[in-house]
């Protein structure tokens, strides 16, 4: 598809205006590192939130999760759900120790609780989560769309957006990702929302024209694969479903596919571990949390983003349901004619929805909240990795650093990063769904960290030789794990998904265990940790978290217990 002069008036105004509006924030106070990589530690809740669903919520996310909508459906909610576990975890356990430690990295708080080993190990694995989770693969998803959606190269639109992105990003620091990602959360949201809701009209039109009687929600069903629309799956029924698909695929002339094999308990033991690492420790999204500006804000901001992400399947994954519904067939044509070739027809799906269900003005607005999506988490994975290079590894090399130095170290990792991902973002086609494909990644980095930094808290006994044989030996397993289950061909074999039954979810959920029980043994063999460390950096046990007295609506505890209530009933609906 093309888009109309409109639209691509829209496009470009918006692209400008986003990053003048970047560019605008250095003129606020950076010229320190706390000021360039934390935003002066000045945020509030409402930006942090915001900010964190912005880097959450790539084009990956966008495109991924309408083709996995066009596939397996509601299953893949659980991404979205379960992510307000998480973020529990992170207001109530984690962030009173971030802000309490005034760090500037999530490395530097295991140095003050295990050592600087352990804080070099766990840098080195978030530049790689950064790296290949938040920078190449939504490059690759990016460049896939544009070139389909306005015509222009892959290289070119990656060349165009990661330009304008490291403009604003090298003025301005966190201060300008944070501020320009509130921006683009709401394009993205407004895009989503209009696309969602022209779908449904167009659904209710077809089911008057059809004759269909009974409710608007049971036709739907009816219409939609059996088990499209159910978040929680048995063994059986997700085998089921990916039978069905492979049938519709295989007469459409393509290849099969193994199916995700998300199972409610694969969901339940493997999310929790991805999320720990994801939403709890990961850079690209907790330097939001680190720059707040008290500990109210530091626990609200992540609460609040897990309302947002409540939303997320019914904008982002309904709309591939609905495609699969209104415009099956006109999804595996586009996918047959595309070029380049598509090999996953699901892929296809948010383009032809685009160009079949938005009017002309709709379609730039969606267009230009897609590569909001792109330009923020690029943005943040940037501000994240120039603040693990200056301070966890450059500073430490050389103490002496000025601030000014440190940012122009930091600036200079930015760009060289940029162009390792790129290279690996011509590696995307090797996974059954980009969505997909960050989850590979993210499950087998997840469990080391996730077992050292919640043991961290919640385990007076945890040792700092523990921590650094678990994250060394967690790093080893899952990079293993990794090769033996990536494609190398397009005929290859995934040894741990496909020919041992393990998906990748369950991967991480047994890589945990593992680690989990390496760090409980070596904490029993190696010398005790010094008193002072845990007192300042553990619990004293995990119901301390709620102590203390309630005093309105507005504590983060009761605003948790609405968000719990809410997942409970969703989950009902749904299953």
């Amino acid at each position: 598809m093309n888009l109309s002069t409109v639209d691509l008036i829209i496009v470009i105004v918006f692209l400008v205006g986003i990053t003048l509006f970047g560019i605008f924030q250095m003129k606020k106070k950076r010229d320190t590192s706390d000021g360039f990589f934390l935003a002066g530690r000045n945020l509030r809740w409402p930006i942090i939130g915001l900010s964190m669903f912005a880097a959450n919520i790539s084009t990956i996310h966008v495109v991924g999760l309408a083709s996995s909508g066009f596939n397996e459906g509601m299953v893949w909610g659980n991404f979205e759900w379960l992510a307000g576990v998480t973020l529990i975890f992170l207001a109530l356990i984690f962030a009173p120790f971030y802000f309490k430690s005034r760090i500037q990295t999530l490395p530097e708080f295991l140095e003050r609780r295990y050592d600087a080993r352990s804080r070099t190990v766990f840098a080195f694995i978030a530049i790689l989560g950064a790296l290949f989770v938040h920078i190449g693969l939504s490059l690759y998803t990016g460049a896939l769309i544009f070139q389909r959606f306005i015509g222009i190269s892959i290289w070119t639109s990656i060349a165009v957006l990661s330009g304008l992105t490291l403009i604003y990003y090298l003025a301005g620091g966190l201060r300008a990702v944070v501020y320009t990602q509130a921006v683009q959360a709401g394009v993205l949201i407004f895009g989503s929302v209009a696309l969602t809701v022209a779908g449904l009209m167009k659904l209710g039109v077809l089911m008057d024209e059809s004759g269909m009687i009974g409710s608007f929600i049971d036709n739907f069903m009816n219409l939609a694969r059996l088990g499209q629309m159910d978040v929680l799956h048995t063994k059986a029924s997700i085998a089921g479903l990916t039978g069905e698909i492979n049938k519709e695929f295989s007469a459409n002339g393509f290849d099969s596919v193994s199916g995700s094999g998300l199972t409610w308990y694969a969901a339940f033991l493997g999310y929790p571990i991805l999320g720990l690492w994801y939403w709890c420790s990961d850079q690209t999204i907790v330097q939001q949390v680190l720059g707040a500006k008290t500990k109210d804000d530091a626990q609200k901001g992540p609460i609040f983003a897990a309302f947002i992400k409540l939303f997320t399947p019914f904008i982002m994954i309904l709309p591939g349901i609905i495609g699969f519904v209104l415009l099956k067939q006109e999804i595996f044509d586009a996918a047959q004619s595309a070029v380049p070739a598509v090999t996953k027809p699901g892929d296809m799906t948010l383009t032809v929805l685009i160009d079949q269900l938005l009017p002309v003005g709709l379609q730039g607005i969606f267009a230009a909240g897609l590569m909001a999506a792109l330009m923020s988490t690029i943005a943040a994975a940037l501000n994240s990795i120039s603040t693990l290079v200056s301070i966890d590894i450059y500073k430490r090399i050389k103490p002496e650093t000025s601030d000014k130095n440190l940012i122009k170290i930091g600036r200079i990792a930015a760009t060289f990063i940029m162009m390792i991902a790129a290279m690996w973002s011509t590696q995307g086609d090797k996974f059954s769904s980009v969505f997909e494909a960050i989850n590979k990644v993210a499950a087998v980095l997840s469990p080391p960290i996730a077992a050292v930094l919640l043991l961290g808290v919640l385990y007076k006994k945890g040792t700092k030789e523990a921590s650094l044989i678990t994250l060394t030996t967690g790093l080893i397993m899952g990079i293993t794990v990794f090769v033996l289950d990536f494609k190398f061909t397009s005929s290859g074999t995934s040894i741990v998904t496909e020919s041992w039954g393990v998906p990748f979810m369950m991967q991480a959920w047994w890589l945990f265990c593992i680690c989990v029980a390496i760090y409980l043994v070596a904490s029993i063999f190696t010398p005790k940790p010094d008193p002072l460390v845990i007192e300042k950096y553990t619990w004293d046990n995990p119901l301390s978290i709620m102590k203390g007295k309630i005093l309105n609506i507005n504590d983060v505890r009761v605003l948790i217990l609405i968000l719990i209530l809410a997942l409970i009933v969703l989950y009902k609906v749904f299953s």
